[in-house]
């Protein structure tokens, strides 16, 4: 073997979503216009709800958490991503990889959770109105909470554990624009099926459970709703859950295809487009849908802020 083979890599080489610089340009103010967006939103969403006592019921609870978790999904890599479009070496430490890594996925997890929370809350005020103030009560809020970032943190070290305790030397290319497992595996420098099979089943813990209890909770407001005799009532809760639901099929949709499907270590230039949809437009599309379009929370942007 011969001595590149035998010495650890220190760092890897990001190639991004472009290798054409005119594009960086382009990309570098998209990106950088979508994460201020997101990152100002989020922190005032984040301020209004937490000093509002208007704001405080389960679902606002929920949506201050999803804000941050979204604030922190995008931080995790945008800014790093905005650096690498204006710079010639594209490098990030192993060490920077790993952190990286790690929060992206505890982020992303937690989010994952939280939106699953978020449509059992719908599940319950629309299917159960009668015992919504019993089920949802403010312990009960903070539990499903505190169990959303713990649980998905302890996932999120098992991935970042077997991932990157495997070897790496030699190749430090990675076809990516971030850390991400898949891409990473690709460069190991041994058998990967072991990590991809933990990759995979905590993606089951993720991923299709949340889903399959997001399912389970809309088929039920589905239910519900069209027994509904209200006319308006009907169109109340549609407008809000189908919202919910275009956000659960962005996100799902691209992070299901990126960690569930056999062999997930092969990483091509499509599926980074694909990450680009639960890595950064998915904040963007929460922010929009969960607060933008609320009337509420536009009531509260305006009283404050006088617009």
């Amino acid at each position: 073997m011969g001595k590149e083979n035998q010495t650890y890599l220190t760092e890897f080489v990001l190639l991004g979503l472009s290798l054409d610089q005119q594009t960086h340009i382009l990309l570098f103010m998209i990106f950088l216009i979508i994460y201020l967006l997101i990152a100002f939103r989020n922190l005032r969403i984040i301020v209004l709800i937490h000093t509002d006592s208007g704001l405080h019921t389960p679902m606002y609870f929920f949506l201050k958490n999803l804000s941050f978790a979204d604030l922190c999904f995008s931080t995790s890599i945008v800014p790093q991503m905005l650096f690498h479009f204006v710079v010639t070496r594209k490098t990030i430490s192993f060490a920077g990889c790993a952190i990286q890594m790690f929060f992206f996925l505890v982020a992303g997890a937690t989010e994952s959770s939280l939106l699953a929370v978020m449509s059992y809350d719908r599940y319950v005020a629309v299917c159960k109105p009668l015992h919504y103030s019993t089920f949802m009560t403010q312990r009960v809020c903070i539990q499903l909470t505190l169990v959303s970032w713990a649980s998905r943190s302890f996932v999120s070290v098992v991935d970042s554990a077997f991932t990157l305790c495997l070897p790496y030397h030699g190749k430090n290319i990675i076809n990516h624009y971030f850390c991400e497992p898949p891409a990473l595996l690709k460069l190991a420098s041994a058998d990967t099926y072991k990590a991809e099979m933990a990759l995979f089943s905590m993606g089951v813990i993720i991923l299709l459970v949340p889903v399959s209890l997001i399912l389970v909770s809309y088929w039920n407001i589905i239910s519900t709703v069209i027994q509904m005799q209200s006319g308006e009532g009907k169109l109340k809760v549609f407008s809000t859950c189908s919202s919910h639901f275009v956000v659960v099929v962005f996100f799902y949709g691209s992070t299901l295809f990126t960690y569930m499907r056999p062999n997930s270590k092969n990483m091509y230039d499509g599926d980074k487009v694909i990450s680009v949809f639960y890595s950064v437009i998915t904040s963007m599309m929460n922010l929009f849908i969960y607060s933008l379009r609320n009337k509420d929370v536009k009531q509260v942007f305006r009283k404050t802020f006088g617009r």
